[in-house]
Formats: structure tokens, sequence, C-alpha cells
């Protein structure tokens, strides 16, 4: 079921709020998708969610080979049979300040801060597509 990604539903964005890990799908220059578990936050107040690695991981590099437009992705969780995905263009983002922000993020939805990592970066996807089932 579709659900506004700026406004979704209470259950919704409670789900997003909830400690689960998030399948995340990029596809290869060869069209071919690679699917990769991560931890993501959710804003839909701003309409984006944010995805924090290191540099030197296949789904970077499959944003960025995309070009400076960015990628289509999907970041997909579920439990049971309640299940919610987030779509849209992913940009790869380096500037300090927006990583210690996804980091916070991250340590609020998942109750710990990441260790430090120098070849951390930001995925910042802006969502054009929300879809779920609670």
């Amino acid at each position: 079921m579709a659900t506004d990604v700026r406004d979704p539903s209470p259950e919704y964005l409670a789900f997003w709020r909830e400690y689960h890990l998030c399948t995340f799908t990029t596809l290869r220059p060869d069209g071919t998708p690679h699917v990769t578990p991560v931890g993501v936050t959710y804003d839909p107040e701003a309409g984006l969610a944010r995805v924090i690695t290191s540099k030197h991981r296949a789904k970077v590099a499959n944003i960025l080979a995309a070009g400076p437009e960015g990628a289509r992705v999907a970041v997909c969780q579920v439990q049971g049979r309640r299940w919610a995905t987030l779509e849209g263009r992913a940009v790869v983002r380096t500037e300090p300040e927006l990583i210690a922000d996804a980091v916070s993020r991250y340590a609020e939805r998942y109750g710990r801060t990441p260790s430090p990592n120098p070849d951390r970066v930001l995925i910042e996807i802006t969502l054009d597509r929300a879809l779920g089932r609670g």
C-alpha cells in the first residue's frame, strides 16, 4: 500500500523508529541488483532516508557510478507480516556535519553510537515513494 513519504501514518512512522535491520538495494553498473544489510533512519519532514557506511563499500561505488544525479535505490525492513519500503534517489555525502547528524540519528534509532570511522560517508536518499503493510 502506498504511503505519503512526507506524511506517513503514525503506525508507518513508528515502524521506522523501531529497531529493525534493513536491506539496501542498489544497481550495479551492469544493471543487476546489489542487496546488503544496513541501518536506516527515516526523516519524513525532510523527505530523506539516511545510511552511514564506509566509502569503500560496493553500495557507494554503485551510487557513484550512476553519475552526479545519483542512483535509484530502495531500503526495506520486515517483521513478520509488517514491511515497509522507501525508494528514491541516493547520493553520497562527505560533509562532516551531515555525517555527524546521520550518526546521531543512527544512535537514536539503534541504541548505540557507531565506532569512529575516518572513511565514513553518508548515503542520503531523497525519497519519492513509500510502500508498506502494517
